[in-house]
């Protein structure tokens, strides 16, 4: 979510061209879900540009209600189980795995609820200032699942062991509540400029943990 379509646009093409590069640092299965994630993000803003295009009139309205549910579809259904999925897939470390996998089904459960949500009432958008205003009117519990939605997406980065992606998720619980209250009080939506933040941290993690792997098979090549 970002300030305007030509915002959603230009960071959601940045965020793509991130994300094929974390998608080319993949060294094994394991870690296809995470790379994944920029790539996603990515096209999860370029989708709101035509949100935002669809409410200025500039495309037609079928375009704007695909794009509408495909943004909210992302953003609530899949996101919350995507993320802890992702962190598990790559964790080392027994005991933290049945931690971050136990958040995981909070994020399953989370997703499943809020996808539910779309599906038992109306579902809008309007542009409120320099946001677009999402409205589900089934989403009736919307503050409580939007803690337990944090609680899985952040939570399973900060038991991660691996440090880049525990130290974005200590960012994460600093950040969302920040551009919570700026979309809140109407002020301005950058939700956009951090997904590229969070992709390229995603990015220099893939990067590190290859060139660490290929260090690794080397000094076991020199030592053989």
């Amino acid at each position: 979510m970002c300030f305007s379509p030509g915002a959603d646009a230009v960071v959601g093409g940045i965020v793509v061209v991130v994300g094929a590069d974390a998608l080319r640092q993949v060294r094994e299965p394991k870690q296809i879900l995470i790379a994944s994630l920029p790539v996603l993000f990515g096209l999860h803003q370029l989708d709101e540009a035509f949100v935002w295009l669809g409410l200025q009139g500039r495309v037609a309205e079928s375009i704007e209600r695909i794009s509408i549910w495909g943004y909210l579809l992302f953003a609530l259904a899949l996101l919350p189980a995507l993320v802890p999925l992702a962190v598990l897939a790559v964790e080392r470390s027994p005991l933290r795995r049945r931690v971050i996998g136990l958040l995981a089904l909070l994020g399953i459960g989370v997703g499943v609820s809020l996808g539910v949500s779309l599906f038992q009432g109306s579902v809008n958008a309007a542009i409120d200032g320099r946001y677009v205003a999402y409205d589900v009117s089934a989403l009736s519990q919307g503050r409580q699942l939007t803690a337990l939605y944090v609680v899985a997406a952040c939570g399973a980065l900060v038991a991660c062991s691996y440090r880049d992606l525990f130290a974005l998720g200590l960012m994460n619980l600093v950040a969302v509540p920040v551009l919570m209250w700026l979309t809140v009080s109407g002020f301005v939506s950058l939700w956009c400029f951090w997904a590229a933040i969070v992709s390229v941290v995603i990015d220099f993690h893939l990067r590190r943990t290859a060139r660490d792997q290929e260090s690794h098979a080397v000094g076991v090549l020199n030592v053989t």
